[in-house]
């Protein structure tokens, strides 16, 4: 994340007292978000009131830090690409029964074309409950 600290500015447009402060910029009420809080809800706040910078807060409401907008590649969880743990191709076309057998290790799968191309969607383990269930299997 990047540093909140601006440098010090000696001469600007303000410098001489004339009854102006921070008030009378009629600033939209803060919106901040608790550190509990995950960063998909802190987005989706976020865009809703078009805030850049989000203050994260204590149990107490204190400051902690803020999120910004960042490089989402700074933060995301990166897929580890090792020999002893090949690549799993789960395309539309793969059996339910082995969706089925990745999701019992990986928390969802990627659905993707089958020359990897493209992601053409998401598969959780409450897809293929929400699957079974409605099928009556």
């Amino acid at each position: 994340m990047a540093t909140a600290t601006l440098p010090a500015q000696t001469s600007h447009a303000f410098a001489e007292p004339a009854g102006e402060n921070t008030g009378d910029l009629q600033l939209p009420p803060a919106f901040c978000v608790k550190s509990s809080e995950t960063i998909l809800r802190a987005i989706e706040q976020a865009y809703e009131r078009d805030f850049s910078h989000i203050p994260v807060l204590d149990r107490q409401r204190r400051p902690l830090g803020y999120i910004d907008s960042d490089k989402v590649v700074d933060y995301m969880t990166k897929f580890k690409r090792v020999a002893s743990q090949p690549y799993t191709l789960i395309t539309p076309y793969t059996p339910l029964a082995e969706l089925e057998e990745f999701l019992k290790h990986n928390i969802f799968a990627i659905v993707t074309d089958p020359s990897r191309k493209f992601v053409v969607a998401l598969a959780t383990p409450h897809d293929l409950e929400t699957f079974v269930s409605r099928r009556g299997l």
